[in-house]
């Protein structure tokens, strides 16, 4: 079997490859010591062919590839790889492949699409150019073909620039939340068919034209490392995959009323339905769906994939030529338009009148297609719909089961709401934003190392993320149009990326990698300290402080921040500890022990736990469950408080769900146009109802509970997941009762099923040993495999009978009893 391709395959730092791009977009060197990033760049396309001979197929092809912003590689016509995965401008990734299983003796083809998006997007931001690179779309490629010798890109390619794609905006196509996520509106009439192909006349293409890095000090430099891209990293996490998904059920329906085509969104085009007479409906078994179109019409069909799915949006279909087709996706069935939170996504192709199959090329999630298929006479034959799911693999092995099936379908199902949620980084949801928020990729973090024995991604959350503004603090989101505005952030979201760092020494054990994540801990708590008053607590922090979906008090002085930032504090004097940074430890004690002080004006002895905030030197009755919780998480809180802690913020008499931004099912624009205005308006009783965290938030709920000694609770808490499992659905959503149905940072019961109710967790930094503490509660069997860096750990809990093999040894810890100090191997424990 060949060995794996590798940077040591290629030269050590210059490339072979050159800069290229297409030839209709000639570059033009600016004037002045570099270029401004253009806000009205256009989105461009560029595809790419070059033809060689081989005498001989080789055996192995080494070949590496990257493009700003994003390429398709294919080679005598099947598709090999995409990318490059997201990543700030100045640390942009390649792509390593083996061509040698695409390769053969005599004509070869290969064919690259790369797509520049011109202005930022939810997952893409633009490099600041210099006077010539960076204003436009450029790939870099090379291959090692063994005897036949390398294959560069340079002018040697032919290249094109289609005029397929169009390029006007309409005016308010989308919202400013959604707006991220492209649309793609596609003119097959307009575009090479068969462009990837051996036998194409490409003759009238031009000749891929070089694009130089040209500044003071540059060289004019056309082959990499050059400016604005940085050394290029090799991809550190694994390629996309996924399953081919198809409807489970569709609907025709017909209406009278023609779709104005002034409308420029392909989502707006479907919603002109929702007013339009409704002459017809017919339930149908599945695709191929046939019926006749008429120009004084139109055909709306209805696609259920039955679950939400992500990924290329693919379809075939027979048409004449000049038909449209607007397609809309959603997570529920369309009943009004889009709001300025939900979905956006959609897609406009118009039919060459033959060989009409198309597939999307950036992902999209959704449950439900709606196809409107308008200016058309005659038949038309929709025959395949499907979508090629792109999802960041599980890695089989990893594995939980217990006596309770509504669990199991719990811990499955925040699987496969992670998944949908992983892609070349955390996302808040595949369907609306797709964009790697800081905070909320600390839970899909912790369900990957629970569940998964690849955790590279895992990791590389931590890479990205790590991209602090001037003043130290991170984006809330990154690599997207939120980093490159460089507006205001949430400040909380870096503490949860702290957390992160954290698992990252308390799983891996890798102290280089974690000295070199320091420094931007320490900037992130440094940022915290002007706010801490006389008293050691934390007072009027700016910008977004979001914490948490529930309606948290924060204003003025904050229990539930300050606990936030020494969980922070905390958790950097530990690792600086481990790392024998021991100045770096006094210096983040002091402020520790400062807060540690001060939080005892929070306590609401009466109550039993922490109320939210302090007004004006008065304290307010807002109390929430996170405000005790993290009391107990950071240590603020003493130990002998934590029980009652926790039973005073799980009392389900006392626990009501709140929430500042929404309820009923849906964001309340109201709500948030108040929060705009400063003004906070409790609709519960504050003198004795606790505010429940929202399902993002309540990992550090469960958190708390198993500090406190608690853990055997969990399994009476985790049934409130449930709610989500309804209508078909088998993803776990955003919040109780609104917000998307694919939500990854509400998925803690997947995570807390592994290290607390199996109670597999790290005893040292790396799994070096292992600790195991079942919990099992109300349940009365519990088994399950958990990855570790050093292979799973395997554990069966049943009639008081604990039976384990690990690679590492253990330290068991049975409720009531001594713990047990074990080799590595397997045992059985009475």
């Amino acid at each position: 079997m060949p060995q794996p391709i590798t940077p040591s395959d290629f030269s050590e730092i210059r490339w072979r490859g050159h800069w290229i791009w297409v030839p209709e977009e000639p570059v033009q060197p600016s004037i002045g010591l570099s270029a401004a990033i253009d806000p009205h760049a256009q989105e461009s396309h560029g595809l790419f062919r070059r033809q060689f001979q081989l005498d001989h197929a080789p055996l192995r092809a080494p070949a590496r590839i990257t493009a700003d912003s994003r390429y398709a590689l294919y080679v005598n016509g099947r598709e090999v790889c995409r990318g490059p995965v997201r990543s700030q401008p100045r640390r942009m990734h390649y792509d390593l492949v083996d061509l040698a299983p695409y390769l053969q003796t005599g004509v070869n083809q290969i064919a690259i699409y790369v797509k520049y998006y011109g202005t930022p997007k939810s997952y893409w931001m633009p490099a600041t150019p210099n006077m010539t690179l960076g204003k436009t779309g450029v790939l870099v490629f090379e291959a090692d073909l063994g005897e036949a010798g390398w294959l560069v890109s340079d002018p040697s390619w032919k290249a094109h620039k289609p005029q397929a794609w169009a390029t006007e905006r309409g005016a308010a196509e989308t919202s400013p939340i959604a707006s991220g996520v492209p649309i793609e509106i596609f003119d097959a009439r307009r575009f090479p068919h068969r462009w990837k192909e051996t036998d194409f006349d490409d003759s009238a293409w031009g000749a891929a034209q070089l694009i130089p890095a040209v500044h003071i000090g540059g060289f004019a430099r056309t082959q990499p490392p050059t400016d604005p891209y940085g050394p290029l990293y090799p991809r550190p996490i694994a390629f996309l995959d996924g399953e081919v998904q198809r409807p489970v059920a569709a609907r025709i329906e017909t209406y009278a009323g023609a779709v104005d085509p002034a409308i420029h969104s392909p989502v707006r085009r479907v919603e002109t339905t929702l007013t339009m007479p409704q002459l017809s409906a017919q339930e149908a078994d599945n695709l191929p769906l046939a019926f006749d179109a008429s120009h004084d019409g139109c055909v709306r069909i209805v696609l259920d994939m039955g679950r939400i799915v992500s990924g290329l949006v693919g379809f075939t279909l027979d048409a004449p030529a000049g038909a449209e087709l607007a397609a809309a996706y959603v997570e529920t069935p369309l009943i009004k338009p889009a709001g300025m939170l939900d979905s956006h996504a959609g897609t406009r192709y118009t039919t060459r009148g033959a060989d009409d199959s198309f597939e999307v090329f950036d992902s999209n999630g959704f449950r439900y297609a709606y196809l409107v298929v308008h200016n058309a006479a005659g038949r038309v034959v929709l025959r395949d719909f499907q979508v090629r799911e792109q999802l960041y693999p599980w890695t089989h092995g990893a594995a939980f089961a217990c006596s309770d099936d509504d669990l199991n379908r719990i811990y499955a199902a925040g699987i496969r709401t992670v998944q949908l949620n992983s892609h070349d980084a955390f996302l808040d949801c595949p369907t609306r934003e797709q964009r790697a928020w800081v905070g909320d990729s600390v839970v899909h973090q912790m369900v990957h190392l629970a569940t998964n024995q690849d955790w590279r991604l895992a990791w590389h959350y931590l890479t990205i993320g790590n991209s602090p503004r001037s003043d130290g603090i991170l984006p809330m989101s990154v690599v997207g149009e939120i980093e490159a505005g460089g507006g205001f952030t949430i400040p909380d979201w870096a503490l949860h990326w702290v957390h992160g760092v954290y698992n990252r020494y308390r799983f891996s054990g890798d102290k280089d990698i974690v000295k070199a994540l320091m420094p931007t801990i320490e900037r992130i708590l440094r940022w915290y300290a002007p706010y801490q008053t006389a008293a050691g607590v934390l007072k009027d922090v700016i910008e977004w402080n979001l914490v948490d979906w529930s309606s948290v008090s924060t204003a003025d002085t904050s229990s539930v921040l300050t606990a936030l930032w020494a969980r922070g504090l905390r958790e950097f004097a530990e690792m600086a500890d481990w790392l024998e940074e021991r100045s770096s430890r006094r210096w983040v004690e002091g402020l520790y022990a400062r807060a540690k002080a001060g939080f005892e004006m929070f306590w609401d002895e009466a109550r039993g736990s922490y109320i939210d905030h302090i007004v004006n030197g008065a304290p307010q009755p807002e109390m929430s469950q996170l405000a005790g919780a993290l009391a107990i998480c950071s240590g603020l809180a003493p130990a002998d408080r934590w029980p009652r802690i926790v039973q005073t913020i799980t009392d389900p008499q006392r626990v009501v769900v709140r929430s500042w931004s929404g309820g009923g099912g849906e964001y309340s624009m109201e709500k948030m146009q108040k929060q705009f205005m400063g003004i906070y308006e409790p609709d519960w009783d504050v003198q004795h109802e606790i505010v429940s965290a929202e399902p993002f938030m309540s990992y550090t709920v469960h958190d708390a509970v198993a500090l406190a000694g608690m853990a055997d609770r969990l399994p009476d808490l985790y049934p409130r997941w449930l709610e989500f499992l309804v209508d078909g659905y088998d993803t776990i959503g955003e919040c109780w009762g609104w917000g998307t149905h694919v939500h990854g940072w509400s998925c803690t019961p997947t995570r807390d099923m592994v290290f607390y109710t199996l109670g597999v967790t790290p005893a040292e930094p790396g799994y070096t040993v292992a600790r195991i503490a079942p919990r099992l509660g109300r349940l009365t069997w519990a088994k399950g495999s958990v990855p570790t860096p050093h292979g799973l750990i395997h554990v069966e809990v049943e009639d008081q009978r604990l039976t384990l093999d690990s690679p590492v040894p253990v330290i068991v810890a049975m409720p009531g009893k001594a713990s047990l100090h074990l080799s590595a191997g397997r045992h059985v424990v009475e």
